[in-house]
């Protein structure tokens, strides 16, 4: 005698499952399947409404509930007893499954899921016997629960964390408009500044004292070609020539990475140098490194 269903959404298919065993993969394989799925679908939706209250909408439960009834039409084998008894299981299974794995926004280990889960649990029992303080302790929670102090913290810190804030949350008090995105911070250009600076000093020290100071004139003093040719005493065709290999020699020097020379002179960015910066009565500031 087969075995009572307590509910009202359990067809009688016994006799659909023992054909579609009997039956091999092909079109009258697949009518079948249907026709079994959709006998068992009001089965699967109200297993999927015991998850309603935890964050999905009910039409995605829906969704994962129908998914886990037709793994369990496919490998139902009927002389197993009732198909109810091996449904019910697999379609909770796998609306416990897609909880574990899709709706937290950031990965979490499974053991901080399954302590989230026996935390709450536990607490809600406690709660609900009668004549119980309106919130239990740790200590209670971790006897009932059969966990240690430490594994209850665990549990009660990933309780409402499985979704994130967005940056657009408002977080101001005292009525002013202040968002996370706020506190962010931003990259300072600053830091490049010197990571560049750093990066061409010892290219500059390969260079020739009037290459260097051509550099100096150019960049720090924000000087015309002209003017330079003028106080080199070369053509500006030739200034810019110089420029332009000065620039790729750095540049290519400070890709390399090779160390600096002891013997070498250091070049005068950063600092005042006597024959640029103080012969002009003042102290030079540097506005753009060499790229």
């Amino acid at each position: 005698m087969p075995a009572r269903y307590p509910y009202d959404d359990a067809p009688a298919t016994e006799q659909t499952f023992r054909h579609l065993a009997a039956t091999p993969a092909g079109r009258e394989r697949d009518a079948l399947r249907e026709e079994l799925v959709e006998a068992w679908l009001p089965m699967a939706r109200r297993l999927a409404g015991r998850f309603r209250h935890k964050g999905e909408s009910m039409e995605d439960l829906v969704q994962v509930a129908a998914l886990g009834l037709i793994k369990a039409v496919e490998r139902y084998d009927p002389d197993r007893g009732a198909f109810a008894c091996y449904a019910v299981p697999t379609i909770t299974g796998e609306l416990r499954r897609h909880f574990r794995d899709h709706s937290w926004d950031v990965h979490v280990p499974r053991r901080v899921q399954e302590l989230r889960n026996r935390v709450r649990s536990v607490h809600q029992d406690l709660m609900n016997r009668p004549h119980h303080p309106a919130e239990p302790d740790l200590e209670e929670i971790a006897a009932q629960a059969g966990l240690t102090l430490p594994e209850v913290h665990h549990g009660m810190e990933a309780w409402d964390r499985n979704s994130s804030l967005s940056l657009d949350a408002d977080t101001a008090q005292h009525g002013d408009s202040f968002t996370l995105a706020d506190t962010l911070g931003q990259n300072d250009p600053g830091y490049d500044l010197a990571t560049d600076r750093e990066a061409a000093r010892e290219g500059l020290a390969q260079l020739s004292e009037r290459e260097r100071r051509i550099l100096y004139l150019r960049f720090f003093e924000e000087m015309p070609q002209s003017r330079i040719a003028e106080e080199i005493g070369v053509s500006q065709m030739h200034v810019s020539r110089l420029i332009s290999s000065s620039c790729a020699r750095v540049r290519e020097y400070s890709r390399a990475g090779a160390p600096h020379s002891p013997g070498a002179a250091r070049p005068p960015f950063g600092r005042a140098e006597p024959q640029f910066g103080i012969a002009r009565g003042r102290k030079p500031q540097p506005r753009q490194a060499v790229r």
